[in-house]
Protein backbone atom coordinates (compact mmCIF):
# COMPACT_ATOMS: atom_id res chain seq x y z
CA UNK A 1 0.00 0.00 0.00
CA UNK A 2 2.63 2.40 0.51
CA UNK A 3 4.78 1.35 -2.33
CA UNK A 4 1.31 2.05 -4.58
CA UNK A 5 0.93 5.39 -2.35
CA UNK A 6 4.66 6.51 -3.19
CA UNK A 7 4.39 5.73 -6.87
CA UNK A 8 1.24 8.02 -6.92
CA UNK A 9 3.08 10.69 -5.13
CA UNK A 10 5.83 10.63 -6.99
CA UNK A 11 4.06 10.85 -10.05
CA UNK A 12 1.59 14.18 -8.78
CA UNK A 13 3.53 15.92 -6.63
CA UNK A 14 7.70 14.88 -7.27
CA UNK A 15 9.91 13.14 -5.54
CA UNK A 16 10.82 15.90 -3.59
CA UNK A 17 7.68 17.10 -2.33
CA UNK A 18 6.98 16.93 1.72
CA UNK A 19 4.05 14.84 1.35
CA UNK A 20 5.82 12.29 -1.11
CA UNK A 21 9.05 12.27 1.82
CA UNK A 22 6.08 11.78 4.38
CA UNK A 23 5.00 8.41 2.37
CA UNK A 24 9.11 7.54 2.22
CA UNK A 25 9.49 7.54 5.88
CA UNK A 26 6.36 5.99 6.56
CA UNK A 27 7.72 2.93 4.38
CA UNK A 28 10.69 3.08 6.06
CA UNK A 29 8.77 2.56 9.44
CA UNK A 30 7.23 -0.62 7.64
CA UNK A 31 10.36 -1.91 6.28
CA UNK A 32 12.02 -1.70 10.47
CA UNK A 33 8.55 -3.35 11.89
CA UNK A 34 9.16 -6.23 9.03
CA UNK A 35 12.48 -6.60 10.11
CA UNK A 36 14.13 -5.65 6.87
CA UNK A 37 16.57 -3.34 7.98
CA UNK A 38 18.73 -2.47 5.15
CA UNK A 39 15.98 -1.78 2.91
CA UNK A 40 14.52 0.57 6.14
CA UNK A 41 17.77 2.33 6.29
CA UNK A 42 17.48 3.41 2.47
CA UNK A 43 14.23 4.43 3.17
CA UNK A 44 15.08 6.66 6.14
CA UNK A 45 18.18 8.20 4.19
CA UNK A 46 16.59 9.42 1.29
CA UNK A 47 13.36 10.64 3.63
CA UNK A 48 16.24 12.37 5.81
CA UNK A 49 17.81 13.98 3.20
CA UNK A 50 14.88 14.75 1.08
CA UNK A 51 13.01 16.99 4.57
CA UNK A 52 16.68 18.74 5.09
CA UNK A 53 16.26 19.96 1.81
CA UNK A 54 12.80 20.85 1.72
CA UNK A 55 12.26 21.84 5.69
CA UNK A 56 15.60 22.58 6.63
CA UNK A 57 17.50 20.21 9.31
CA UNK A 58 15.96 21.34 12.40
CA UNK A 59 12.59 21.36 11.54
CA UNK A 60 10.65 19.07 13.15
CA UNK A 61 9.72 16.42 10.73
CA UNK A 62 13.02 16.02 9.92
CA UNK A 63 14.37 15.47 13.48
CA UNK A 64 11.33 12.77 13.51
CA UNK A 65 12.79 11.16 10.46
CA UNK A 66 16.63 11.69 12.28
CA UNK A 67 14.63 9.88 15.18
CA UNK A 68 13.76 7.18 13.24
CA UNK A 69 17.06 6.17 11.53
CA UNK A 70 18.37 6.24 15.12
CA UNK A 71 16.14 3.58 16.15
CA UNK A 72 17.11 2.02 13.10
CA UNK A 73 20.79 1.88 14.25
CA UNK A 74 20.18 0.77 17.39
CA UNK A 75 18.52 -2.23 15.88
CA UNK A 76 21.01 -2.95 13.72
CA UNK A 77 23.84 -3.08 16.45
CA UNK A 78 25.60 0.30 15.35
CA UNK A 79 25.70 1.98 18.56
CA UNK A 80 27.49 4.77 17.99
CA UNK A 81 26.38 6.10 15.00
CA UNK A 82 22.86 6.12 17.00
CA UNK A 83 24.05 7.73 19.97
CA UNK A 84 25.51 10.30 17.34
CA UNK A 85 21.86 10.39 15.83
CA UNK A 86 20.07 10.79 18.72
CA UNK A 87 22.33 13.56 20.07
CA UNK A 88 21.61 15.83 16.74
CA UNK A 89 17.81 14.84 17.33
CA UNK A 90 17.74 16.10 20.94
CA UNK A 91 19.60 19.21 20.29
CA UNK A 92 17.31 19.86 17.40
CA UNK A 93 14.48 19.11 19.50
CA UNK A 94 15.62 21.22 22.48
CA UNK A 95 15.65 24.27 20.43
CA UNK A 96 12.66 23.88 18.42
CA UNK A 97 10.24 22.41 21.11
CA UNK A 98 12.10 23.07 24.35
CA UNK A 99 13.60 20.69 26.77
CA UNK A 100 10.63 20.16 28.81
CA UNK A 101 8.75 18.88 25.40
CA UNK A 102 7.21 15.41 25.55
CA UNK A 103 8.75 14.96 21.91
CA UNK A 104 12.06 16.26 23.34
CA UNK A 105 11.60 13.89 26.14
CA UNK A 106 10.92 10.64 24.11
CA UNK A 107 14.56 11.32 22.48
CA UNK A 108 15.89 11.47 26.49
CA UNK A 109 14.21 7.89 26.82
CA UNK A 110 15.57 6.68 23.53
CA UNK A 111 19.42 7.97 24.30
CA UNK A 112 18.87 6.14 27.83
CA UNK A 113 17.91 3.07 26.34
CA UNK A 114 21.07 3.43 23.80
CA UNK A 115 23.67 3.82 26.97
CA UNK A 116 21.80 1.19 29.06
CA UNK A 117 22.55 -1.27 25.63
CA UNK A 118 26.07 0.23 25.60
CA UNK A 119 26.66 -0.31 29.21
CA UNK A 120 26.95 3.59 30.05
CA UNK A 121 24.97 2.87 33.34
CA UNK A 122 25.66 6.52 34.78
CA UNK A 123 24.97 8.29 31.86
CA UNK A 124 21.62 6.16 31.19
CA UNK A 125 20.44 6.71 34.98
CA UNK A 126 20.81 10.45 34.25
CA UNK A 127 18.44 10.26 31.17
CA UNK A 128 16.22 7.91 33.04
CA UNK A 129 16.07 10.76 35.41
CA UNK A 130 15.58 13.49 33.32
CA UNK A 131 13.28 11.72 31.43
CA UNK A 132 10.77 10.59 34.49
CA UNK A 133 11.10 14.32 36.04
CA UNK A 134 10.19 16.21 32.70
CA UNK A 135 7.17 14.03 32.08
CA UNK A 136 6.20 14.54 35.55
CA UNK A 137 6.41 18.35 35.53
CA UNK A 138 4.89 18.27 31.83
CA UNK A 139 1.68 16.47 32.17
CA UNK A 140 1.25 17.01 35.77
CA UNK A 141 1.66 14.34 38.60
CA UNK A 142 -1.80 13.23 38.26
CA UNK A 143 -1.62 11.87 34.76
CA UNK A 144 2.05 10.98 34.93
CA UNK A 145 1.22 7.63 36.95
CA UNK A 146 -0.52 6.67 34.03
CA UNK A 147 1.22 8.28 31.12
CA UNK A 148 2.99 5.16 28.74
CA UNK A 149 6.27 6.81 28.05
CA UNK A 150 6.52 7.48 31.86
CA UNK A 151 5.84 4.11 32.39
CA UNK A 152 8.05 2.78 29.32
CA UNK A 153 10.73 4.58 31.36
CA UNK A 154 9.96 3.18 34.92
CA UNK A 155 10.50 -0.23 33.75
CA UNK A 156 13.65 0.30 31.96
CA UNK A 157 14.85 2.15 35.52
CA UNK A 158 13.51 -0.62 36.96
CA UNK A 159 15.76 -2.83 35.49
CA UNK A 160 18.61 -0.56 35.44
CA UNK A 161 18.18 -0.58 39.35
CA UNK A 162 18.21 -4.40 39.27
CA UNK A 163 21.31 -4.36 37.13
CA UNK A 164 23.72 -2.57 39.59
CA UNK A 165 22.46 -4.71 42.47
CA UNK A 166 19.87 -1.91 43.99
CA UNK A 167 16.96 -4.30 44.79
CA UNK A 168 15.34 -1.67 46.70
CA UNK A 169 15.20 0.73 43.61
CA UNK A 170 14.14 -1.78 40.98
CA UNK A 171 11.40 -2.75 43.33
CA UNK A 172 9.96 0.75 43.45
CA UNK A 173 10.05 1.22 39.76
CA UNK A 174 8.69 -1.99 38.69
CA UNK A 175 5.83 -1.54 41.78
CA UNK A 176 5.10 1.64 39.66
CA UNK A 177 5.20 0.85 36.58
CA UNK A 178 2.82 -2.32 37.12
CA UNK A 179 0.61 -0.14 38.65
CA UNK A 180 0.13 2.39 36.02
CA UNK A 181 0.44 -0.58 33.28
CA UNK A 182 -2.45 -2.27 35.15
CA UNK A 183 -4.74 1.17 35.11
CA UNK A 184 -4.20 1.87 31.81
CA UNK A 185 -3.97 -1.51 29.89
CA UNK A 186 -5.58 -4.38 32.61
CA UNK A 187 -4.10 -7.01 34.78
CA UNK A 188 -3.07 -9.25 32.35
CA UNK A 189 -1.05 -7.19 29.27
CA UNK A 190 1.89 -8.47 28.50
CA UNK A 191 3.82 -5.69 30.39
CA UNK A 192 1.91 -6.13 33.70
CA UNK A 193 2.68 -10.30 33.18
CA UNK A 194 6.96 -9.16 32.30
CA UNK A 195 6.82 -6.97 35.34
CA UNK A 196 5.45 -9.29 37.53
CA UNK A 197 7.89 -11.56 36.16
CA UNK A 198 10.69 -8.77 37.20
CA UNK A 199 9.37 -8.80 40.61
CA UNK A 200 9.06 -12.32 41.19
CA UNK A 201 12.55 -12.44 40.03
CA UNK A 202 13.84 -10.10 42.63
CA UNK A 203 12.80 -12.16 45.61
CA UNK A 204 15.34 -14.78 44.60
CA UNK A 205 18.58 -16.13 46.46
CA UNK A 206 22.11 -13.88 45.76
CA UNK A 207 22.97 -16.38 43.24
CA UNK A 208 20.19 -17.13 41.86
CA UNK A 209 19.34 -12.97 41.01
CA UNK A 210 22.83 -12.97 39.60
CA UNK A 211 21.69 -15.20 36.87
CA UNK A 212 18.86 -13.11 36.70
CA UNK A 213 21.20 -9.39 36.17
CA UNK A 214 23.71 -11.77 33.77
CA UNK A 215 20.69 -12.48 31.90
CA UNK A 216 19.15 -8.74 31.43
CA UNK A 217 23.07 -7.84 30.55
CA UNK A 218 22.86 -9.90 28.02
CA UNK A 219 19.41 -9.15 26.69
CA UNK A 220 20.35 -5.37 25.92
CA UNK A 221 22.05 -6.66 22.95
CA UNK A 222 19.52 -9.04 21.13
CA UNK A 223 17.45 -8.42 18.61
CA UNK A 224 14.38 -8.74 20.68
CA UNK A 225 15.36 -5.66 22.95
CA UNK A 226 15.99 -3.71 20.25
CA UNK A 227 12.29 -4.34 19.20
CA UNK A 228 11.33 -3.72 22.68
CA UNK A 229 12.73 -0.17 22.29
CA UNK A 230 10.87 0.43 18.91
CA UNK A 231 7.76 -0.98 21.03
CA UNK A 232 8.25 1.70 23.50
CA UNK A 233 8.27 4.18 21.36
CA UNK A 234 5.35 3.54 19.53
CA UNK A 235 3.70 2.95 23.15
CA UNK A 236 4.89 6.49 23.37
CA UNK A 237 3.39 8.20 20.54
Amino acid sequence: MYTRALQGSEEALGPKHTSTLSTINNLGNLYADQGKLAEAEAMYTRALQGKEEALGPKHTSTLDTVNNLGLLYADQGKLAEAEAIYTRALQGSEEALGPKHTSTLSTVNNLDLLYADQGKLAEAEAMYTRALQGYEMAIGPELFCSYIPALNTMFAFGDLFSQTDRKDMAKVMYTRALSGYTTVQGPSSKWCIRIEGRLQALQLMPAENETLHHTLAEARMTKSKSRLRRLFNKLGT
